[in-house]
């Protein structure tokens, strides 16, 4: 039995990867486990998606190497996006890593593990095509909500964009094999449903049907007892059709949030980096979801210093942010990554991307205090986190808010709450951009 020390970064969606693993090292008689110290094999999961992810993936190998020199750790294996990108500049210039794992070959992590334990090397990239083998998981979030990822891969081919390269090919898993594990996640005491992949909207189109089953999979999972919100995130807005917009409307449990990566507004910019749709697209289905989904919250993502943007196509985003009034949005700088078409592109430069950022960044700023002012006075859902003993206040999420990635609404009651139960929340402050309010005293 040897303890294995477990780090996870980058996107929810490598979260279930490593847990997935977690689930294999305690099946194989193994000790998984978030301290790193006394470990005997460290597992970096990294990310590689951009510049950033993969600094920060290398401090974290960098990080955990000086701990092995100081006889804290035994072996490093590195695996995930960074391990499959760059698996020969890891062995070159990171002598401290003792193996590399990647993309297509997170169930071979057991033999990984026990080869490094022998003092063996170990180098496994395996395909990144090959169909997902279903796996039991060690949840690493807070008990009461899970993500679940329905699909791996991308077909898209976005310009920009290096997942294709390192995750493969859309692989849709079973419909039942989902519902399954979303039964059992739900036995365990998980109240909300997080489901993910790289493209939502495209579940289904790879099975033997060849049609979209996103709608049919959030109905079936509709059905399970004990979750009581389901969130859906990264739907592409060309993937959706009047049949998942009416499955969201009419389903209580699916939370009114969706997730849609736009990336730009501008149609040359968006022809360039091969997405589908227009300005004029876009408009006319954020009307539609607002028409049809009464109290819709629309969360994006949106790319600054992209080929093609100059100080037109930049000003013609910041005022479709400021007409669509979008209640979520975050900005990040055009990340050139090596082996995508954007690549050989001309593009601004890294500085003038990141000043754009932060302008877009400070707009949503404005837009986000004025939802939460539309807010003040009412009474909603509130789905408890925690509790933060310094402040001695609980803290939890409406279903405006995703975990980790939008803001938090603040608790003020006199009787204790129990973390992952939903309370009434009356919203009476503003305060950095959460919200903050109390819980009345008949629902306490």
């Amino acid at each position: 039995m040897a303890k294995i020390g477990f780090i996870s970064l980058g996107c929810a969606k490598n979260q279930v990867d490593c847990e997935r693993m977690m689930q294999r090292i305690e099946e194989a008689g193994h000790i998984a486990q978030a301290e790193l110290a006394g470990a005997d094999v460290v597992v970096i999961n990294t990310c590689g998606f951009i510049e950033a992810a993969k600094t920060e993936a290398i401090n974290q190998i960098l990080r955990v190497a000086s701990l092995k020199a100081q006889g804290l750790v035994g072996k490093i294996l590195v695996s995930g996006c960074l391990a499959q990108r760059y698996s020969s500049e890891i062995q070159q210039e990171l002598p401290e890593v003792d193996g590399i794992l990647g993309t297509g070959s997170f169930p071979d992590v057991v033999t990984a593990v026990e080869a490094l334990l022998r003092g063996e090397s170990v180098l496994d990239l395996g395909s990144i095509d090959a169909p997902e083998q279903e796996c039991g998981r060690i949840l690493t979030t807070p008990p009461h909500y899970a993500y679940i990822k329905i699909a791996e891969g991308c077909d898209n081919r976005c310009a920009y964009c290096v997942i294709p390269y390192l995750r493969g090919r859309y692989r849709s898993r079973r419909i039942e094999d989902v519902l399954s594990e979303a039964r059992a996640l739900a036995d365990t005491g998980v109240k909300e449903l997080i489901v993910v992949a790289q493209d939502t909207s495209r579940y289904g189109t790879d099975l033997p049907a060849h049609k979209r089953l996103l709608s049919t999979l959030l109905r079936e999972l509709c059905k399970i007892d004990g979750l009581h919100w389901i969130r859906v995130h990264y739907v592409y807005p060309d993937e959706i059709d009047d049949e998942l917009i009416d499955t969201i409307a009419s389903e209580p449990k699916i939370v009114k949030y969706l997730d849609i990566p736009i990336q730009h507004c501008n149609d040359g910019i968006l022809q360039r980096m091969n997405r589908r749709g227009s300005k004029a697209f876009l408009e006319s289905l954020l009307a539609k979801l607002r028409r049809r989904i009464p109290g819709l919250v629309i969360r994006t993502s949106l790319i600054t210093g992209l080929p093609g943007e100059g100080e037109a196509e930049f000003a013609e985003l910041c005022d479709f942010l400021r007409e669509q009034r979008l209640e979520r949005a975050g900005a990040f700088a055009f990340s050139p990554e090596e082996g995508t078409p954007a690549f050989e592109m001309d593009y601004p430069d890294t500085e003038i991307a990141l000043r754009r950022a932060e302008m877009v960044e400070s707009i949503q700023a404005g837009i986000m205090e004025e939802f939460c002012q539309s807010l003040l006075g009412k009474t909603m859902e509130v789905l408890v986190d925690g509790y933060d003993a310094q402040l001695e206040q609980y803290y939890g999420r409406t279903y405006a808010d995703s975990p980790d990635i939008d803001g938090r609404v603040w608790i003020a009651c006199d009787e204790p709450l129990q973390e992952g139960s939903f309370v009434q929340v009356t919203m009476d402050a503003i305060a950095d951009g959460d919200l903050s309010g109390y819980v009345r005293e008949e629902d306490a």
